[in-house]
């Protein structure tokens, strides 16, 4: 049988050709810039934004995307999964390795094969999918090579969206607000955190959409446990409620916080209040050029105002687009130094706790533009009251 004749093509990335091309080319030119010979991409996210792959199967072993100016991106992939991922990906130069302790000599030797064995090659080193192992076996495999911290290199370059991202960035900003319509919809005294979850997924899917995990919504009491899963915990008369999810589309999200109280709860509507005055403080913050600490200080300047400096337990925001959020991605955070440029995209949550733990507060997905930053939702953030 010709193995060429029967590979399968590739026909299921999300986006065309074209525009991973394009992506690879600004990391590459961002590779130059930075004075590498050579990035070995292998987060998995950024291997979904780069070649449409999920790097689902990243779990076995790394699969670093080897790129280099002037030559080729070469995909170093597990063989059991070569050819979903040759269907998945736009990646045509794919080399298979098939046990985890293969990846570092067959990594070598394609590393070896475009004269990288001693140049100064860039890693994802404070990404999780690469361990301090995998680094360790290379530099033995190479002793001449020289590795280079490059773990933001990917994340400068995808903060800013192209046309087509922004696009997918709206349409799940759709899904996140029909949502949250959901749960100001259902929410009504004696339902169950579970029974919420269950009916917004329902609803969203009976639509044709879908949600990006995690979908958290506290009640009452477990308002004091941020990011806990759903239980089946039933909410009462005078009690909050708090909701933090997102749609997507074509693997980009756009998150929402939103809060509601059944009946009154006075400390946490005034400091719900304290909120929504600092998600409008950012929003006139952001605009090219602002640095991300700039729109932290801002944030924190209110909440500072407003309510005790404790209610504040976490940074303000952090960049979105291929997936939900992931470790070192540009963030709003004190000191930040990372500058704010046209199509990019942030989501900005204020989350503030009373004395008693319970966390109120509400977010934006914003896109930047030329003018400032357009919110991307159409459901208000002032608190819900039902």
């Amino acid at each position: 049988m010709d193995t060429k004749r029967a590979t399968i093509p590739c026909t299921g990335t999300l986006f065309d050709r074209s525009e991973y091309e394009e992506r690879q080319r600004r990391v590459t030119e961002a590779v130059e810039r930075a004075g590498l010979d050579a990035l070995l991409v292998t987060s998995q996210s950024h291997l979904r934004y780069l070649t449409g792959d999920s790097g689902a199967s990243t779990y076995f072993a790394p699969h670093p995307l080897i790129l280099s100016p002037g030559r080729e991106p070469t995909f170093v992939v597990r063989k059991f999964d070569e050819e979903s991922i040759r269907a998945f990906s736009c990646i045509d130069g794919i080399i298979p390795y098939t046990q985890a302790y293969e990846l570092t000599t067959v990594c070598g030797d394609v590393l070896r094969r475009l004269n990288l064995h001693n140049k100064r090659v860039g890693m994802e080193l404070a990404r999780s999918s690469l361990a301090p192992a995998d680094v360790n076996a290379l530099q033995q495999e190479l002793p001449d090579l020289k590795v280079v911290d490059a773990s933001k290199l990917v994340t400068c370059v995808a903060a800013v969206k192209s046309e087509v991202e922004i696009e997918a960035l709206r349409e799940a900003a759709i899904v996140t607000d029909l949502a949250i319509n959901t749960f100001y919809e259902l929410l009504r005294e004696g339902v169950t955190e579970t029974e919420m979850a269950a009916a917004i997924r329902k609803k969203v899917n009976a639509a044709g959409k879908e949600l990006a995990p995690p979908l958290n919504v506290p009640f009452g009491e477990r308002l004091r446990l941020p990011h806990a899963r759903p239980a089946n915990y039933s909410i009462r008369m005078n009690e909050a409620a708090f909701i933090e999810l997102s749609g997507v589309s074509r693997d980009y999200c756009a998150p929402l916080c939103r809060s509601a109280v059944l009946g009154r709860y006075p400390g946490l509507e005034s400091l719900h209040k304290v909120a929504e005055e600092a998600i409008e403080a950012a929003v006139e913050t952001i605009k090219p050029g602002v640095t991300t600490g700039a729109v932290s200080a801002a944030i924190r300047k209110v909440v500072a105002q407003g309510a005790r400096p404790e209610a504040l337990r976490s940074r303000t925001g952090y960049q979105i687009g291929v997936y939900w959020s992931d470790r070192g991605d540009l963030s709003i955070e004190p000191d930040a130094e990372d500058v704010i440029d046209m199509n990019m995209s942030f989501h900005i949550p204020i989350i503030l706790f009373d004395e008693g733990g319970y966390q109120i507060g509400c977010s934006e997905s914003v896109l930047v533009t030329e003018h400032g930053a357009e919110i991307l939702s159409r459901t208000p953030h002032t608190l819900h009251r039902a």
